[in-house]
């Protein structure tokens, strides 16, 4: 036995290293990892390097899990998708891992477990299974409408950071855009504000723009270990580069060309306007537009013209920052492409218009000055939600102003739409149905023919002449205004998909509906980041138009309007082929179950543009868009329904005057009056929805207090997780601890009396007890009444109990009628100094009890519920 136990030690060493060295060449089995075929280095066919040869992975209980930890030791952030069936083409060679299992917080693919490591290729297995992943990336850009614009952050490996903007370069935007496949940078902010919760990537990159990702740029620390706490903003588009060709030299004049995606393209003329053509001058440096002649430098054997349509305002910075429209439009008939001529140079001025050459049509000016003036005037269309509806505003003077509704008709506003490139006019709307505009009022009275070129050219009162006020603001709806919504009897983020086109709405075909398709529809609608075509509905009864078919969004695509189609067409396809969508769920709240019958009241409700979650101003969603709220009686009642609403906590503030920017689209709500405590938004009083008489410079906002505050013991007071946020208001917490505070004072009083009533053995109310003192010696004389008995004391009264009491401090206070400082509304002496007489307050509540400190020495007692003195006398103790 000895032998045994002295063996032991070194048996169990040996085993501990055997495992040990197990462990080891577990490890060093294979220790390359890659992906093949992605359009990227964090997506592709999974493939590990084993014996010196690459193989693939076999998709059996391949899951999420899995995918993540390759993601991670890859440094690609976290797995977006497990995919199976050689999703990115079948491998060669070896199928080295089957059956591998990833739980817990594995790092490194060799520490899940799996079978066996050997060829399965030659057991029958196939590669028509090999596994594939998609990772989310070393880099995401963050807060944007798409994945093509908005904050850098990389992922650390837990979460994602923002990415400091000191020495940031256009060259370090190219990588990222590059990398993300959404083209070029053309553009960067820097000095954006973070949280001071956030952390900020310790490091800066420092690319030399030839790099195929970020992750492969030279890269320091910050200087100081401390880096800037700006975060950095980037814009990348498929449209890079704008220039004019004149002969086949770029100047201030000639065919308008785009670079689109790495290929120079030119752009149709059907729907090019001055607006657009004033951007392209001012961005080339050449001044202000003075016309657009149509196919004038046309090229032949020029590359597919790009019919997208621009929809510039003219105050755009580039022409890519103009809203665009590729869904369902038309390919350009060959030579009509668009031109421009411009002044020439940023300094020359064009020579002023002033009324007596620029009056409408009918006037006496001179027809060229006229038409010169007519070209450098801008059209627009204001808060409809499109730039194909809309309050009618025009740029004069430097100014926009709207236009009077008297006389308004289709025929005005065909005119309008026709300008705008936005086909005919489909209502002609009065009374400021998007809203009143500011000063001034330019034209009145319009008579158009509806065949004008300009709006301007129709016969009016002249330039500012007008009798009306905003409330009469003109507005159109033109067949190119475009609307999406899903159509379902119980859901709002699953339906058959619609778009509102020439004034009908009809439906959308599923064919092809790929991937980024999907999560732009979804995103467009509000309703989360991705989404799935159902095939197993059955086709809906009826008919309609089915507009569009052929759908193909790109990363840089912002929404489903810029997402390049076949043409409209009434009979895009079968029935059997239109398009049942089923998004993931809403972008800010995610949906709690995958069926959920509908939007809650609070997935309809968010804030935007404000520093925190709880800040922002205030947009609604209705009718498949979302919209903002007017400031009109807009107060804290209205604000901390938003914010209870929300689970934000309690209204700090209620903003007005679009305090966090101004918002776009419609206008859902106007007068919102709430008492404060109506559970939603959707309770509180207000104008019907989309009627109101005010303008997005007029939108609501709130600030809300966030997160509730709790009391942790080793930290004090912090701020805790959102776990009760939207269940109680402050005012009822403050409630619930008041409460529960005098509950605990009252459970104490309870046991208090409780443990005064068990000593007590005999009532004393209403008895007077006397004492009578005979050199130490105490006799005790109780009575009822006016009846006396004197006897020594029994031993049934246990009630008044013996304590030394000092004998000057008392005799002193008691013979000179003085009461000891802070006892003056316990014991009163009579002048005679022969007795001391208790009031009902201390004594006790009512008339049968005595207080409870006044007869327990040993809690609370004050020290002198008995009377010692050293000469005789009467001392008589009166309860009342």
């Amino acid at each position: 036995m000895r032998g045994f136990f002295f063996l032991s030690p070194p048996e169990n060493s040996f085993l501990k290293t055997y495992q040990h060295t197990a462990k080891i060449l577990k490890s060093l089995l294979f220790t390359e990892l890659r992906l093949v075929n992605g359009s990227h280095r964090c997506e592709g066919r999974v493939e590990v390097k084993y014996k010196g040869k690459w193989g693939t992975v076999y998709d059996y209980r391949w899951y999420l899990q899995a995918a993540d930890v390759v993601c991670k030791q890859l440094e690609c952030g976290h797995a977006v998708d497990a995919r199976r069936d050689a999703y990115f083409g079948r491998g060669v060679g070896p199928i080295w891992l089957v059956n591998t299992v990833c739980k817990g917080t594995k790092l490194t693919l060799n520490d899940c477990s799996h079978n066996t490591l050997q060829d399965y290729h030659f057991r029958g297995y196939s590669h028509s299974r090999d596994a594939g992943v998609v990772c989310s990336g070393f880099v995401r850009l963050a807060g944007g409408d798409g994945p093509c614009l908005g904050r850098v952050e990389v992922h650390s490996g837990k979460d994602w950071v923002p990415l400091s903007d000191g020495n940031f370069t256009l060259l370090t935007a190219q990588v990222i855009c590059a990398e993300l496949g959404c083209g070029k940078a053309v553009s960067f902010l820097g000095d954006m504000s973070i949280r001071e919760s956030d952390r900020i990537w310790p490091k800066e990159f420092q690319c030399k723009g030839h790099e195929p990702e970020l992750w492969f740029c030279h890269n320091e620390s910050c200087p100081g270990d401390a880096c800037h706490r700006g975060a950095v903003q980037v814009f990348c588009s498929v449209y890079t580069e704008v220039r004019l060709m004149k002969n086949g030299i770029s100047q201030c004049e000639g065919q308008v060309e785009m670079h689109i995606s790495g290929q120079w393209k030119t752009l149709c003329a059907s729907h090019w306007n001055m607006a657009n053509a004033n951007v392209v001058c001012q961005q080339l440096g050449c001044g202000v537009a003075v016309s657009t002649p149509k196919g004038a430098y046309f090229v032949e054997g020029g590359d597919k013209i790009w019919q997208a349509r621009f929809h510039c305002s003219g105050a755009e910075s580039f022409l890519w920052n103009c809203p665009v429209t590729a869904l369902g439009i038309p390919s350009c008939t060959r030579g009509n492409t668009a031109s421009v001529i411009c002044s020439g140079n940023q300094t020359q001025v064009l020579p002023q218009c002033n009324d007596s050459v620029s009056e409408p049509e009918g006037s006496a000016a001179s027809q060229e000055s006229a038409a010169t003036c007519s070209d450098r005037r801008q059209l627009r269309l204001v808060d409809g939600g499109g730039p194909c509806a809309g309050r009618v505003e025009i740029l004069h003077r430097g100014s926009w102003g709207t236009i009077c509704d008297d006389s308004w008709d289709l025929s005005d506003a065909h005119v309008v739409c026709r300008q705008l490139g936005c086909g005919e006019a489909l209502n002609a709307m009065v009374s400021a149905h998007f809203g009143e505009g500011s000063d001034p009022i330019w034209l009145d009275d319009l008579e158009c023919t509806g065949k004008e070129s300009h709006i301007w050219k129709c016969p009016s009162r002249g330039w500012g002449q007008h009798d009306c006020r905003h409330k009469e603001d003109a507005g159109v709806i033109c067949s190119d205004f475009l609307k999406l919504r899903m159509v379902s009897e119980d859901q709002e983020c699953a339906g058959w998909l619609e778009v509102f086109y020439n004034g009908t709405w009809g439906s959308v075909c599923h064919s092809p509906m790929l991937d980024i398709t999907l999560s732009i529809i979804c995103r467009h609608l509000g309703c989360g980041d991705s989404g799935t075509v159902s095939d197993s509905i059955v086709p809906r009864e009826g008919s309609r138009p089915r507009w569009v078919d052929q759908i193909q969004c790109r990363k840089t695509d912002s929404s489903l309007w810029q997402c390049p189609s076949d043409p409209w067409r009434r009979n895009s396809c079968f029935s059997q082929e239109e398009a049942y969508i089923s998004c993931a769920g809403n972008l800010l709240f995610p949906c709690v179950c995958p069926n959920a019958a509908a939007f809650s009241d609070k997935e309809k409700l968010r804030l935007r543009g404000g520093d925190t979650e709880c800040s922002g101003r205030v947009e609604v969603w209705h009718e498949g868009s979302w919209g903002t709220v007017c400031d009109d009686s807009w107060s804290l009642a209205e604000a901390e329904v938003v914010c209870q609403q929300l689970g934000c906590g309690s209204a700090l503030e209620a903003l007005q005057k679009a305090a966090f920017g101004p918002g776009n689209g419609s206008i859902w709500l106007d007068e919102v009056k709430c008492r404060g405590r109506e559970p939603s938004l959707w309770d509180c009083a207000a104008d019907p929805w989309g009627q109101n008489n005010c303008k997005h410079e007029e939108d609501a906002g709130v600030r809300c207090s966030g997160e509730w505050l709790w009391l942790s013991w080793s930290e004090g007071i912090r701020r805790g997780p959102n776990l009760v946020r939207g269940i109680f208001s402050l005012s009822e917490m403050l409630c619930f601890i008041l409460g529960a505070l005098l509950f605990l004072v009252l459970v104490i009083l309870v046991i208090q009396m409780y443990r005064w009533r068990a000593k007590r053995r005999g009532g004393l109310q209403g008895y007077r007890v006397t004492w009578k003192v005979y050199g130490g010696q105490r006799q005790g004389q109780v009575g009822g009444g006016n009846s006396q008995k004197t006897d020594a004391p029994s031993e049934d009264y246990d009630n008044v109990e013996e304590v030394p009491v000092p004998e000057a401090p008392f005799a002193s206070w008691v013979n000179e009628g003085e009461v000891p400082p802070g006892e003056e509304n316990v014991v009163r002496a009579s002048p005679t100094g022969s007795s001391l007489q208790f009031s009902r307050g201390i004594a006790g509540p009512g008339k049968e009890e005595a207080s409870p400190w006044l007869l327990q020495g040993e809690e609370g007692d004050p020290g002198y519920d008995d009377v010692e003195l050293n000469a005789p006398q009467t001392s008589t103790m009166v309860f009342s």
